[in-house]
């Protein structure tokens, strides 16, 4: 089954508990294969698994978007110890170059944790492209084989606080499933983590731009107010990852108050917007109605409906953030059961944010929807020419609208990249749905 002529990846099964499954992952697979694979592994096995493969890093990677770890982190420590521990079919994996690990969670595993959390995210350099690390160097995945790697040993099966190099139980079966529960944990809390501070940085470029134009005082106030919650979320984040525990000095509370505030003030908008929606609807509207309740929607700077909705997605991205660092928070009080008490926590609070989510892209269907009219008095017989520009500009506008909407597949997997450099450190770039 193996072809020589390709180059060959190696691929790690990991679990988060010791569990029973058949033998169906002994041989070299094709990417197609594996896919289906984890698939099966999913749907059969009471615990979660996921794939881990080692690729050669690209040359023309993009580390911008990355979260560094230092190589005492717990995610380093036990990406290194994983490689030690299990022998690979291609050498030792990453001992002296850097390596691109990619850990993919299979759908089934991925929408108990990422719904309302990683959504795609449109590429600027390409139109359909989404963004993600591997993007660029797909053409190495697709034309690889997938090595399973010898399971003989596991790694640490205990929480986020667990010791690191404490060798685990062997594997559960012949499959060679690597009990990993710390490292897939922090795989997922750090890809999702990086995920939404990506979003936070393109929606913070938007409405920086936008209030360049508008002027707006109150809307100044709003945006400096979310981003100033950054600092303690970054501090936060960093005493986490190395297995600390957040004390009120970080000031997150704080923080927490203030995007609470702002979501809740995106909420109120979002209600008007509907509200207004609902008044339209069968029946064409004018642009002076429209321009009444969503102001500044034709002007093709943004506008201010433009800038509220910017400040929605910012509000929204940094709550993922916090909901992401109180999740693990939540699954380092409970040692043994770490990354199911995770997803247990994001969902506690996530459903809050999907709705909103939805909320914002119905209107924004709805507007793209339209049917605009222009603005009638007594003596009108025909158009002029500056009416015509004038709904065709607005009409293509809200066209555009319809376009920014980000639809989540619930069957997708989501892939997590990890950049280890030969000092073990690692960069996390984002969480991505593939």
């Amino acid at each position: 089954m193996t072809n020589s002529g390709l180059p060959a990846v190696p691929v790690w099964t990991l679990t988060t508990q010791e569990v029973n499954v058949p033998e169906i992952l002994a041989d070299a697979v094709s990417p197609e294969r594996l896919r289906e694979l984890r698939g099966v592994l999913a749907a059969m096995a009471a615990a979660p698994i996921v794939t881990l493969e080692a690729h050669p890093a690209p040359t023309d990677l993009d580390r911008s978007t990355g979260m560094p770890l230092d190589a005492a982190s717990p995610l380093a420590t036990h990406l290194s110890n994983l490689i030690k521990q299990t022998s690979t079919p291609v050498g030792q994996a990453g001992a002296s170059s850097e390596t691109l690990y990619r850990m993919v969670v299979p759908a089934k595993v991925a929408s108990e944790w990422s719904s309302g959390l990683v959504k795609p995210m449109a590429s600027k350099a390409a139109a359909g492209g989404i963004y993600g690390a591997l993007t660029k160097s797909s053409g190495i995945a697709a034309q690889a084989t997938f090595i399973p790697v010898a399971g003989g040993k596991a790694a640490a099966a205990g929480a986020v606080g667990g010791s690191a190099a404490t060798v685990g139980a062997t594997a559960a079966t012949a499959t060679a499933l690597t009990v990993a529960a710390p490292l897939v944990l922090m795989a997922v809390a750090v890809g999702v983590s990086a995920h939404a501070e990506q979003k936070r940085q393109q929606a913070i470029e938007k409405i920086t731009s936008l209030l360049e134009k508008l002027h707006d005082d109150a809307l100044q106030q709003e945006r400096t107010a979310l981003n100033g919650c950054r600092s303690a979320i970054e501090t936060a984040t960093a005493i986490l990852l190395d297995q600390g525990r957040i004390g009120a000095s970080v000031g997150l509370g704080n923080a927490v108050h203030t995007i609470n505030t702002a979501v809740a003030q995106a909420e109120h908008r979002l209600q008007t917007w509907k509200k207004a929606l609902k008044r339209f609807q069968g029946r064409r509207v004018g642009l002076a109605s429209l321009r009444e309740k969503f102001t500044g929607i034709d002007d093709g700077n943004g506008g201010l409906f433009r800038a509220h909705l910017d400040i929605a997605e910012l509000a929204i991205a940094l709550k993922k953030r916090v909901l992401v660092l109180q999740a693990v928070e939540h699954a380092q009080m409970d040692e043994s059961n770490a990354f199911e008490s995770f997803v247990r926590a994001i969902k506690t609070d996530q459903r809050h944010l999907e709705e909103l989510e939805a909320g914002i892209a119905e209107v924004l269907t709805g507007l793209s929807n339209l049917e605009l009219d222009r603005a009638r008095g007594i003596r009108d017989v025909v158009f002029s020419r500056g009416e015509v520009d004038e709904l065709l500009h607005t009409s293509h506008l809200l066209h555009e609208l319809g376009n920014e909407i980000s639809i989540e597949d619930p069957r997708a997997e989501v892939a997590i990249e990890m950049l280890r450099a030969p000092n073990g450190s690692v960069t996390v770039f984002p969480a991505h749905a593939i």
